[in-house]
């Protein structure tokens, strides 16, 4: 089971992650979607598409931009739809 930590709490927990570039992607419905607030940024990368942002906010903190998925992803990442990844500071522990 794989387990995503921040600031006191858990924010998702899953043992269903696809692993991808050594990041945990959760499925969507495993992430606890109050600690989520949407964000504006984006970023692309070559094989995967677009990616967007969420900012965490628990316990009265914001982590700006700790969590990312890819709304439409290219062919080669299709088994990440529907998946959140998380950086910045977020233990995941597998």
């Amino acid at each position: 089971m794989a387990i995503a930590r921040w600031n006191g709490e858990i924010i998702a927990e899953s043992d269903q992650t696809q692993v991808v570039e050594g990041n945990h992607y959760f499925p969507v419905d495993s992430v606890h979607a109050l600690f989520l607030r949407p964000s504006d940024t984006t970023s692309a990368c070559h094989w995967k598409g677009t990616a967007n942002y969420y900012t965490l906010h628990v316990n009265g903190e914001d982590n700006v931009d700790a969590a990312w998925y890819y709304a439409e992803p290219l062919e080669a990442a299709a088994n990440i739809k529907n998946h959140v990844a998380f950086w910045k500071g977020v233990e995941v522990t597998p």
